[in-house]
């Protein structure tokens, strides 16, 4: 993963109800959750929603599909496990990997 990319993502989840909806959408696996859902579920306006999640997609954690009438949201695992393995790639490294 680009240093960009990774602040990018780090930048979305730097707010609480966004790293609560991409945490909720992570338990919910690959069948994710549909936006009036996650409305619902949080308590928030669609609006305040539709900013959130338009966030996190733009930040590549999450994906969406349009399934009928509603759009489902679900978490991006590989960009997800990109992101964990960039901040952890160098884990050590100056302490002979010894943590």
């Amino acid at each position: 993963m680009k240093k960009s990319n990774a602040v990018k993502s780090l930048t979305a989840l730097a707010q609480e109800s966004r790293l609560d909806i991409f945490r909720l959408l992570v338990r919910k696996g690959k069948t994710g959750m549909a936006a009036g859902e996650l409305s619902d579920y949080f308590g928030l306006p669609k609006a305040t929603m539709s900013f959130h999640l338009k966030e996190l997609t733009n930040a590549g954690l999450i994906t969406a599909k349009r399934e009928s009438r509603s759009i489902i949201y679900a978490a991006n695992y590989d960009n997800m496990n990109a992101l964990i393995n960039f901040l952890v790639e160098n884990c050590c490294s100056d302490n002979g990997g010894k943590c």
